[in-house]
């Protein structure tokens, strides 16, 4: 299948005001984002609604294609930026990766391309890792996915499912497999543009989980299993510490 990778850029940040732009190593954060992408696919795009996001990326040789600043999310963005990039009907799967994962790695992308290869069905492909620590488990900042026994997402939640009845908690990680959900995805084109004309669902207001509205519509969701940890920057100190553990890079 032909597949595109789009990065979701938004300047603004109440956190971390102009994170794309904020330097590692001599480049910033999102030319580490499209590289790693660009070893997973040679297609990819950065999709922003700022100036100053554009002139970098295109200063570094990369795609750019300018969005709208009323977009609601970065799923949103990437419905706009695919109707805009040139020859963009002519994609079969479009990879959304966050612009603050400057660490991701190129196998993380490619695993989700694969999901669409081994199961032509899916229409929505994401990944998931295992649960290794407890606190984890019971963090409501780190959703948690349920599968069925081929891969596909029952369900999402902060909440920790299955409840193991008759169990203490700290053994509930040693009794059953509990995956955490690692936020990047791919579509199918044409789901793509479904899924951001749909309107909320109970299940995402209560949770407040997107992929929910996409489970309750009974979209196909496909999930791969990683051994990579995802390393988001959302703050300045976030940013301090991950380079810290990782040696600077």
């Amino acid at each position: 299948m032909k597949t595109i990778v789009i990065i979701p850029s938004r300047y603004g940040s109440s956190r971390f005001p102009g994170k794309p732009l904020a330097m590692i190593q001599g480049k910033p954060m999102i030319q580490h984002v499209y590289e790693n992408a660009s070893k997973a696919f040679p297609d990819v795009w950065v999709a922003t609604d700022d100036t100053r996001i554009e002139e970098r990326v295109k200063a570094f040789g990369g795609n750019v294609v300018m969005t709208s600043n009323t977009c609601p999310s970065g799923t949103d963005r990437l419905a706009q930026a695919i109707q805009s990039i040139p020859n963009g009907n002519t994609f079969d799967v479009v990879i959304n990766v966050q612009g603050d994962e400057p660490f991701i790695q190129p196998e993380q992308i490619k695993l989700l391309g694969q999901i669409f290869e081994d199961n032509p069905k899916t229409q929505i492909a994401t990944l998931v890792k295992e649960i290794t620590e407890t606190p984890d488990l019971f963090n409501p900042n780190k959703p948690k996915v349920v599968r069925a026994i081929d891969g596909r997402a029952i369900y999402f939640s902060r909440s920790p499912i299955p409840y193991f009845r008759g169990e203490e908690q700290d053994n509930w990680i040693k009794r059953n497999t509990y995956y955490k959900h690692i936020g990047i995805y791919a579509y199918k084109r044409e789901v793509l543009l479904e899924v951001t004309k749909l309107p909320q669902t109970a299940l995402e207001k209560a949770e407040s989980l997107e992929q929910l509205r996409w489970v309750e519509h009974n979209y196909i969701i496909n999930t791969a299993v990683t051994d990579f940890e995802n390393l988001c920057v959302d703050t300045p100190e976030d940013l301090e510490k991950i380079l810290k553990e990782c040696g600077s890079m």
